[in-house]
C-alpha cells in the first residue's frame, strides 16, 4: 500500500522529521520538506495528501487535488477559510495546545507590567534618577477572561496562585478549576462590569469580529484595562482609541492587530494608555517541537482512520 505523501511546507522540516522518527513513524509517510519561501513542485503538489504549513501561497491548494488533511502551525485557522482552494472534504487541524505554556506566562508578565512600575524605574535609571514609585497589588483584583479554552484555563490556574479572582466566559458554561464563576457568552457584560483586567482569548469568527465595540467598552470599569492576546479583528480600533482617550477605560495592552506588522502611522502607536506588543504572546524557542508533537499525535489518528484530536469545526470556525 502506498504511503501518504506528506509535505512539510515550513523551514522547521527537520523538527517534524525527527518527531516522526522518534514516534516510530519514519516510514509511515513519504515525507518532503519545502522551505516557506519556495513552492512545492507541480508533481509533488499533485500527489500531496497531507500538508503542514502556516499559510500556503495563493493558488497552492487548488494544485493539490488529493489533499485530505491540512495541519496548521497556529491555534487559529481563520486565515485558511478565506482560501478559495480549500475544499469541503479536506480536514483542517490546528496547533491547539502549542501556546499553553508560553502564552499564560506572557499574559501574567503583561499584568505585572500594568501593576508594577518596573518600566518607569528602568527609564529613571537611564537618567540616573532615584524616583520612589508605588506598585499596585494584583492579589484581590478580578481577571475576566473572555474565552476560557486551554490557554485561559491554564492562566486561571496560575492567576489563582497569585490570589487573583478569576471569572470568565465559555461557549458551554460550567464549573472550571480555579475560576470563581463561568458565564455564558450572552452574559459577557457581567464579566466586563466586574473585571479589573479584561482579557480577550476568543477565536476569530463571524460572531466575534468587532466583538469589543464602544458599547462593550462602556460596560467596563473606568479603572479597568483591556488586554488582547487573541486576534486583532475582535476589537473596533476606533472605538478603543476613543475609549482610552476619553478615560472610559484606563487603557489597553495589545499583542495582536488587524494588520501586522502594525503600520507606523496607526494611532495605536501614539495613543497614551495603549501599549503595543509585537505579537509575542505565544512564541517560544521550543514551539516548533510542541507543534511537531501535536502533528505526530494527529498522524497516529490519521493512519488509524480516527478523527484528528485538533480538528477544526468549520461551523464554529475554530
Amino acid at each position: 500500500m502506498a504511503r501518504p505523501v506528506c509535505v512539510v511546507w515550513m523551514n522547521e522540516f527537520p523538527v517534524y522529521e525527527r518527531a516522526l522518527a522518534a514516534a516510530g513513524l519514519a516510514d509511515a509517510f513519504e515525507l518532503h520538506g519545502v522551505r516557506a519561501d519556495e513552492k512545492p513542485s507541480p508533481e509533488l503538489a499533485a500527489r500531496c495528501e497531507v500538508l503542514l504549513a502556516w499559510h500556503p501561497a495563493p493558488g497552492a491548494l487548488a494544485a493539490m487535488p488529493r489533499l485530505k488533511w491540512i495541519q496548521g502551525s497556529t491555534a487559529g485557522m481563520d486565515h485558511w477559510f478565506a482560501d478559495p482552494g480549500l475544499r469541503a472534504d479536506t480536514v483542517l487541524a490546528c496547533a491547539r495546545g502549542s501556546h499553553r505554556e508560553s502564552m499564560p506566562e506572557n499574559i501574567l508578565a503583561a499584568l505585572f507590567f500594568l501593576a508594577k512600575p518596573l518600566m518607569q524605574c528602568a527609564l529613571s535609571q537611564r537618567e540616573g534618577k532615584w524616583v520612589k514609585r508605588m506598585a499596585e497589588p494584583l492579589a484581590g483584583r478580578t481577571l475576566g477572561i473572555l474565552g476560557l479554552g486551554a490557554i485561559g484555563q491554564e492562566l486561571a490556574r496560575k492567576a489563582h496562585a497569585l490570589e487573583l479572582r478569576v471569572i470568565g466566559t465559555k461557549r458551554r458554561a460550567g464549573p472550571l478549576p480555579h475560576v470563581e464563576k463561568v458565564f455564558s457568552p450572552e452574559a459577557t457584560d457581567e464579566v466586563l462590569a466586574a473585571s479589573d483586567f479584561v482579557l480577550l482569548l476568543l477565536p476569530s469568527t463571524r460572531d466575534t469580529e468587532n466583538f469589543i465595540d464602544g458599547r462593550r467598552l462602556r460596560a467596563m470599569k473606568p479603572s479597568a484595562w483591556l488586554l488582547n492576546f487573541a486576534r486583532g479583528a475582535l476589537i473596533v480600533d476606533a472605538d478603543l482609541i476613543e475609549a482610552v482617550r476619553s478615560k472610559t477605560i484606563a487603557g489597553a495592552m495589545l499583542d495582536v492587530f488587524r494588520e501586522e506588522p502594525l503600520p507606523a502611522d496607526h494611532p495605536f502607536w501614539r495613543t497614551e494608555g495603549i501599549v503595543v506588543l509585537p505579537h509575542i504572546g505565544g512564541g517560544h524557542a521550543r514551539r516548533a517541537e510542541r507543534c511537531a508533537e501535536i502533528f505526530v499525535a494527529n498522524a497516529r489518528r490519521y493512519l488509524a482512520g480516527e478523527p484528528l484530536a485538533t480538528a477544526v469545526d468549520r461551523a464554529l470556525g475554530y
